[in-house]
């Protein structure tokens, strides 16, 4: 077991797990993204990996705030294999992405989870995490 970078060569597993979180066709896309990902400093993109085979990814986004000292963490994307649930995957990177960001002086980290997402919820709030309405979007396209 271990929790690394992701690379370009993850690709195909990480599609494979954004379409069990209801995004397909990433695949076309996905080793740009990867890419971009891994040149920007503040950008996190996790894998966790066992006996070659990658059984969940974390997307993790560091950003500035002009009105405290320390950045927020923001969870963007965050997927464990639905044949792995349940084996304390999820928590192992919450942990470490909860580590990296306390490491580079973080106030917060802070998750989108949609509604319909009621166990990821529950993994959350078992995380210690807590809601705080109200979250507006604007669609740009």
């Amino acid at each position: 077991m271990s929790i690394r970078l992701a690379t370009t060569h993850d690709s195909k597993a990480i599609s494979g797990l954004l379409e069990q979180l209801e995004y397909p066709g990433s695949e076309q896309f996905i080793a740009g993204r990867i890419r971009q990902m891994i040149e920007d400093p503040r950008e996190r993109l996790l894998v966790y990996e066992q006996e070659g085979r990658i059984l969940g990814f974390m997307s993790l986004h560091f950003i500035p705030q002009i009105a405290l000292q320390g950045d927020f963490a923001r969870i963007s994307y965050f997927a464990v294999d639905a044949t792995a649930r349940s084996a304390g995957i999820g928590r192992q990177m919450e942990e470490y992405c909860t580590q990296l960001a306390s490491e580079r002086g973080c106030h917060l980290i802070e998750v989108h989870c949609h509604t319909r997402r009621s166990r990821a919820h529950e993994f959350y709030y078992r995380q210690g995490y807590k809601e705080l309405p109200k979250y507006l979007i604007k669609r740009l396209k």
